[in-house]
C-alpha cells in the first residue's frame, strides 16, 4: 500500500474509532449561506463582531453573540485570504487573490489600499511594530508599514508559492511556509533559518502566545519547533485530512483545528500532546478557518460549504472553552 494511502486509512479508522466516543458539539449560531465558500474569519478584540470573507471577495460583518448580518462590502475583486481588526477594533486588514492589501473602518469606508504584483496567499499582524507581513504566490514574503501600507521589504525566501506566515508574539521573528514543504524562522532584517521539513507542505503556522514556539499542520498531524530554530517534533491528532487552519486560545492552553481534503473536522487539541480535548460539529464540506475570540468565548469556523458556524461556551454555562 503506497504510503500516501497508508497514511490516509490510518487517520481515517482512527478517526472513526474517536468518533464513537469524544461527545460533539453543535454550534449555537449557524450561517448557512453567508458565502458562497467561506475562505477567512476574524473577531474584533471586544469579541462583539465577527469578520468573515470568502471567495467572491465579499466581507461580512456580524453582530455577536446572536450572529446578526451588520453590513457587507466587496473588499476584493478576488478570494479574500486575510483578515483581521485592529486599533482597538475599529480598523479591518484585508488582503486578496488579487494581490491587494486594503484596510476599512467599521461602515465599509476604504482608507489605504496598496496593489503588489503577486497573489497574497496569507497574512499576518504584528500590531506592536506596525507591521503586516505577506506572502505571496510568488514565493515572496513582503513587509508593509500599517499606518499607510507602505511596501518596507521584500523577501525572496521561497522558491515556491508560500503557503502560510506568522508573526511572533514579540515581534522579533516571523515564519513561513510554501508548497515544497519548506519552513523558515526568520527576520526583519533578512536572515533566516530553515527549519527541519516535515513530511508534507505545512497549511498554515502560528506562534504560541509566548512566543516559545512554532506550531504548524500539515495532512493529519502537528509539528512544532523550539524558537529558535529547534528540532521538529510531530503530535498525532484525530484529524485524518489537511489541517488547514490552526488558532491558539490566549493563554495558549487549547489549540482550535479545522481540516479539509477528506475530513472537515473541527477539534480543540492539547498543545503538549495532540490529543482531542474537545470535539465540534464537522462542516458538510471542506474546512478554511477556525477562530477563537480573545476571551475564549466564542469559537467560528468557515468552510467551502460557505457557512459560518459560532458556538458561545457563556450561553453554554461554561463561560469559555471548556476542558
Amino acid at each position: 500500500m503506497p504510503g500516501a494511502v497508508r497514511w490516509l486509512f490510518i487517520g481515517l479508522l482512527s478517526s472513526l474509532v474517536s468518533c464513537t466516543s469524544t461527545p460533539v458539539h453543535e454550534p449555537d449560531v449557524v450561517l448557512s449561506n453567508a458565502h458562497g465558500g467561506g475562505t477567512e474569519l476574524a473577531f474584533n478584540q471586544a469579541g462583539s463582531l465577527l469578520a468573515s470573507g470568502g471567495w467572491s471577495g465579499y466581507l461580512r460583518l456580524w453582530q455577536l453573540p446572536g450572529g446578526a448580518a451588520v453590513r457587507s462590502w466587496r473588499a476584493h475583486p478576488a478570494e479574500i485570504t486575510g483578515i483581521v481588526f485592529f486599533g482597538h477594533g475599529r480598523r479591518i486588514l484585508t488582503t486578496g487573490r488579487d494581490g491587494s492589501l486594503a484596510t476599512w473602518d467599521e461602515q465599509g469606508k476604504e482608507l489605504y489600499r496598496r496593489l503588489s504584483d503577486s497573489p497574497v496567499t496569507s497574512m499576518a499582524l504584528d500590531e506592536a511594530t506596525d507591521t503586516v507581513v505577506t506572502g505571496h504566490h510568488d514565493g515572496s514574503v513582503r513587509l508593509w508599514r500599517l499606518t499607510d501600507l507602505v511596501a518596507v521589504e521584500n523577501f525572496s525566501i521561497h522558491a515556491d508559492s508560500v503557503r502560510a506566515v506568522a508573526s511572533h508574539a514579540a515581534g522579533e521573528w516571523f515564519a513561513s511556509s510554501d508548497s515544497d514543504a519548506q519552513v523558515y524562522l526568520w527576520r526583519r532584517d533578512g536572515s533566516y533559518q530553515v527549519l527541519q521539513p516535515p513530511a508534507t507542505d505545512v497549511r498554515t503556522l502560528a506562534f504560541t502566545p509566548d512566543g516559545d514556539w512554532l506550531y504548524g499542520a500539515g495532512w493529519f498531524r502537528l509539528l512544532r519547533w523550539k524558537v529558535p530554530g529547534g528540532e521538529r517534533e510531530v503530535l498525532k491528532t484525530d484529524h485524518f485530512g489537511i489541517i488547514n487552519s490552526i488558532w491558539f486560545t490566549a493563554d495558549g492552553s487549547t489549540l482550535a483545528s479545522i481540516s479539509r481534503q477528506t475530513d472537515s473536522a473541527v477539534l480543540f487539541l492539547d498543545p503538549a500532546s495532540g490529543a482531542t480535548v474537545k470535539r465540534l460539529q464537522r462542516h458538510d464540506l471542506c474546512g478554511a478557518a477556525v477562530r477563537v475570540s480573545d476571551d475564549g468565548r466564542f469559537v467560528a469556523t468557515t468552510a467551502d460549504d460557505g457557512s459560518v458556524r459560532i458556538w458561545d461556551w457563556q450561553q453554554a454555562g461554561v463561560g469559555s472553552i471548556p476542558r
